[in-house]
């Protein structure tokens, strides 16, 4: 099962509906509403979807109310907590280094790897560095992600 028949799984089970939606605009990727996810039918490859759909699915497990209003800082905070969720659930530190061990070598590589866009992985490094700073330690490694991201085995 690829990631995004776990996360059509995980929805199923949830009793969470999925929906193709043309939601009026390309830059509105999804959208959850009360046991509902409505993903634009500009979405149209696999990865974008897995993204858009963990991110939903981290609305369904962390947002309370209606957030649409993006200047109150309440709404950013349960934006960005949603986000994390999607970011945890496809990518993880741990996921990071299971690039790393299996020889990606850049950022292309390490998305295609972890069946992510490029732009979703970038997004989630950068949310990384906010939350960890420098560097953080997984097990017996260390990932960096200042001034590049890098893992470094302890030995």
């Amino acid at each position: 099962m690829n990631k995004l028949e776990y996360l059509e799984q995980e929805a199923f089970e949830a009793d969470i509906k999925i929906h193709d939606f043309y939601l009026g605009e390309e830059n509105l990727k999804g959208l959850y509403i009360n046991g509902n996810i409505a993903i634009n039918t500009s979405v149209d490859n696999n990865p974008e979807k897995t993204c858009v759909l963990a991110e939903e699915l981290g609305h369904y497990h962390t947002t309370v109310g209606d957030i649409t209003d993006m200047s109150d800082p309440k709404n950013r905070k349960q934006e960005r907590q949603a986000r994390l969720w999607g970011y945890n659930k496809l990518i993880g530190l741990t996921g990071i280094v299971n690039a790393y061990k299996r020889g990606c070598q850049d950022i292309h590589e390490m998305a295609e790897f972890l069946d992510v866009t490029e732009e979703y992985l970038k997004e989630a490094i950068d949310c990384y560095t906010e939350k960890y700073g420098e560097f953080v330690k997984v097990n017996n490694y260390t990932v960096f992600f200042i001034p590049n991201l890098a893992v470094m085995e302890e030995l």
